[in-house]
């Protein structure tokens, strides 16, 4: 997968991963990175998928419906390129915590659904549930910081309740931010992830 890797200044500091939205590529978060842990490690991502020529991690099949099959392929595909990053570049593989931002929140989501281990904790922005009606791997005090609009046209507020209720019941600590912005990521909810982040991971 196309990336871009910055060791951290601190071999101590997790690693970042960074998730962009439709349209995006491993460019578009760095920034993110410096406001929440400008010490930690950074492997930004470039989705596999394109959508009219626009980068994705998994296709869909329309606005806000998920193409399961590939979303779980694109979900394993993931995964394993995070185990052959931390050999090639000698992080600490159970040290990743993902940075997503709509469809790269959606597959950082999609990892905790289906792999234990993947992540040891997620800043969600304006994600959506990845896949209903499955059981979740164990999450037992994996912390998930989610970001969402009341009024988001793309992600209904539902969906990051909905999100919220079940990544809880695997065990996981969530806490939701609200905005009134719609789908776009504001610099107010960044400084809400980063203010999370110090508290759950020091700085």
């Amino acid at each position: 997968m196309k990336h871009i890797y910055k060791p951290g200044k601190d071999d101590s500091k997790p690693v970042l991963l960074l998730l962009h939205g439709t349209g995006g590529t491993e460019q578009d978060l760095l920034g993110l990175a410096d406001l929440i842990d400008p010490d930690a490690g950074v492997l930004s991502v470039r989705g596999n998928v394109l959508e009219n020529g626009m980068p994705r991690f998994f296709r869909r099949l329309a606005e806000g419906i998920f193409d399961e099959e590939d979303l779980i392929f694109r979900t394993k595909e993931l995964n394993s390129f995070l185990d052959e990053a931390a050999k090639e570049n000698g992080f600490d593989r159970l040290n990743v915590i993902a940075v997503g931002y709509s469809n790269g929140a959606n597959i950082a989501a999609s990892l905790l659904f289906h792999y234990a281990e993947a992540l040891k904790g997620a800043i969600l922005h304006h994600p959506m549930v990845p896949r209903r009606g499955i059981d979740l791997p164990d999450l037992a005090g994996v912390p998930v910081f989610i970001t969402a609009g009341k009024n988001d046209p793309i992600c209904p507020a539902k969906e990051s309740e909905d999100l919220d209720e079940l990544l809880a019941g695997a065990g996981a600590v969530t806490e939701v931010h609200w905005e009134m912005n719609g789908h776009s990521l504001t610099r107010t909810e960044v400084d809400a992830a980063a203010e999370w982040y110090k508290t759950i991971f020091g700085k």
